[in-house]
């Protein structure tokens, strides 16, 4: 009997190893999208991407999950941090730079001195997590050696996605700050002079601050301003549960009350929706001023993120709330993805994150969607209220695409979970046709 345990054990294994490396032999797949360079980022897995042209190059900051991996650049192994590279030639990426951080650094953003209204010309700054509990800033103005500014602010928690206005220095960071009630809210603060961060304000929702009594709202994923075309802040709370959108005065946020009472966290909110229970907020983008059929409209796109391996739990997806009338935000549409075989093999499956940055040439025309085990997605957003896939790459193996961002070039980069690097890519076929081509 024990002889047939240890056999069935056997064969259990050398089932999931096959079918693990067939997962593993798995070729890319691609519609109207192409491959035009990847980079192995080493192996480290990978979280936020950051596209910036500096002078005359491009360069790419990718922020990493924890873990550790041999920095083939100085030959030492080294914990995951932030990648630097030139993409400058997309079929030529190019690794500049590892900037080691205990912990991972999970978020990267990028500004230029040129357009902070205190900061140094002529120079670059990364503003990134440190492990969960820091957030820093770096002048990369030679993005092959990054030198340290300062500590923006520390002993945190569950430090994540932040967003950082390089018009005016205003820099949202969600951390877990001691003493609120929830494991993430949002420190406002100024950055404009890199050199000298000044606290403005702590904010989150009402219920979350310190010695609010009764249910805990859910914590925030992240927020992305609309500033300087908009006087608008779009925050999502929740991951894969309990989402909320909220929609801010940018103005009344900055300037208000700064005391986390109950009145005055509620005093800049213009508008709220609340997704169902079992879906969250990863991101909420904005699509402004979009013309339709029914005249000029405001748009957020509301991705959840999937959690569960298998599709074991509510699938995620990508949600289209009308917010022209703030104060009465409606849901017109979804984006989903057909399962195909990616539940039957036990996979990561649903939706994740957008592309941030809107250039010209996708501006409300196109928006990309990671979707882990079912790689990017390109989807025709022109009549938002019926968006319609166009292309999709996946890469080869068993991937978890983590995250999307674009550039003014039209050069797609995604980078992966699980360690499988960043690929570049671009439309192709008849995917093009929606794109602003000049």
């Amino acid at each position: 009997m024990f002889r047939r345990l240890r056999l069935w054990r056997v064969c259990a294994v050398c089932a999931a190893l096959a079918a693990g490396m067939a997962q593993a032999a798995d070729p890319a797949r691609a519609h109207n999208m192409v491959l035009l360079g990847h980079d192995p980022l080493q192996g480290r897995g990978a979280y936020q991407p950051v596209i910036a042209q500096q002078g005359g190059r491009w360069i790419a900051y990718v922020g990493h999950h924890a873990g550790e991996a041999l920095n083939t650049l100085s030959g030492r192994r080294e914990s995951n941090g932030t990648s630097i590279l030139d993409v400058s030639n997309p079929r030529a990426p190019r690794l500049l730079a590892h900037l080691p951080a205990e912990g991972g650094a999970q978020m990267v953003r990028v500004c230029s001195g040129d357009l902070l209204p205190r900061g140094a010309r002529g120079r670059w700054y990364l503003l990134r997590t440190r492990g969960h509990s820091a957030h820093e800033l770096w002048d990369v103005t030679a993005p092959e050696a990054p030198q340290f500014v300062t500590t923006v602010a520390d002993g945190l928690s569950d430090t994540h996605k932040s967003w950082w206005e390089c018009h005016s220095g205003i820099a949202y960071l969600v951390s877990g700050v001691s003493g609120w009630r929830t494991g993430r809210m949002t420190q406002v603060v100024d950055l404009s002079d890199p050199r000298r961060p000044r606290h403005i304000r702590d904010f989150g929702l009402p219920g979350q601050q310190p010695g609010a009594r009764g249910t805990v709202p859910v914590g925030l994923h992240g927020p992305i301003s609309a500033a300087p075309a908009r006087n608008r802040v779009y925050f999502g709370y929740g991951v894969n549960r309990g989402g909320v959108l909220q929609i801010v005065d940018r103005d009344m946020l900055l300037r208000g009350a700064a005391a986390p009472t109950e009145t005055n966290l509620r005093a800049p909110q213009l508008g709220r929706f609340d997704l169902p229970s079992d879906y969250g907020a990863h991101t909420a983008l904005p699509v402004l001023g979009v013309k339709t059929d029914v005249g000029t409209r405001d748009y957020v796109f509301v991705v959840n993120e999937a959690i569960a391996s298998g599709c074991a739990e509510t699938r995620q997806k990508v949600w289209v709330v009308d917010v022209t009338d703030e104060a009465q935000p409606r849901h017109v549409a979804w984006f989903d993805v057909p399962e195909d075989d990616f539940c039957r093999r036990g996979l990561r499956f649903g939706a994740h994150a957008s592309n941030e940055a809107q250039p010209p040439v996708f501006e409300r025309r196109v928006l990309f969607f990671s979707w882990f085990a079912a790689g990017v997605r390109a989807v025709d957003i022109r009549d938002p209220r019926r968006p319609r896939e166009i292309g999709h790459y996946i890469p080869p193996g068993a991937p978890l695409t983590n995250n999307v961002e674009v550039d003014a070039r039209g050069v797609i980069t995604i980078v992966d979970r699980a360690g499988g690097g960043m690929h570049l890519l671009e439309l192709s076929g008849t995917a093009r046709e929606a794109m602003r081509l000049e």
